[in-house]
């Protein structure tokens, strides 16, 4: 069964080609490349990150994606890109997805940042990263996608998210206010559903000119 897909309407007005996988009934099946496709984004590169819950980031473009299921960069859980069509992704059950793109300097990001990872400052980690490569943190948006959130986790890291994205100089920061944990027909929650449970992708890419 192929993935279904949502987007997010405050960041589809910004121009940016992105979505966020929903639930499905086999989540052994939840298979990013064919997921992909499903979307007309076959063609298309395919980095992922590793993910051990760091603040490391990669910069990478279309020679990082090494086969037919694409490339997971080591040790790092946030992705950049300054090429077009190359597909960007990161995989969470809770953890915040975060988007940024910048329209200026034609970058896109995207982060994964659970309690740990925002312990860390990775969204500053990020944003350094896309600023020493050229991309003005004024012209950033940035987007916080479905992840857990007070009551049914103790941290707020969602909060700690905007507060980095500030911190750093982000121009534009939007929050969704979604909650993984409050809506299980929809999403996964590791939390709620005691790490038995299957993996969200956002996944993100910029178009050609």
């Amino acid at each position: 069964m192929p993935l279904t897909w949502e987007t997010f309407p405050a960041l589809a007005r910004t121009g940016l080609r992105h979505a966020f996988s929903l639930r499905s009934p086999k989540p052994e099946e939840d298979r990013l490349r064919p997921g992909l496709a499903s979307l007309g984004w076959g063609e298309e590169a395919l980095v992922e990150a590793e993910q051990p819950h760091g603040s490391g980031v990669s910069v990478v473009d279309a020679a990082d994606d090494k086969g037919e299921d694409g490339n997971r960069i080591p040790d790092v859980d946030a992705l950049a890109t300054f090429s077009p069509r190359v597909a960007i992704a990161i995989r969470v059950a809770d953890c915040g997805p975060l988007y940024i793109y910048d329209p200026v300097a034609r970058a896109v990001a995207i982060a994964h940042s659970g309690r740990k990872g925002t312990e860390k400052n990775i969204v500053g980690a990020l944003v350094e990263t896309l600023r020493l490569s050229g991309s003005r943190p004024a012209d950033m948006i940035a987007f916080l996608g479905p992840c857990i959130r007070p009551p049914h986790y103790e941290t707020d890291f969602a909060a700690e998210i905007g507060r980095q994205a500030a911190r750093a100089g982000i121009g534009t920061y939007i929050d969704s206010g979604l909650n993984t944990a409050a809506d299980l027909p929809r999403y996964y929650s590791y939390r709620m559903e005691k790490g038995q449970t299957g993996r969200m992708w956002a996944v993100a890419m910029l178009e050609r000119p």
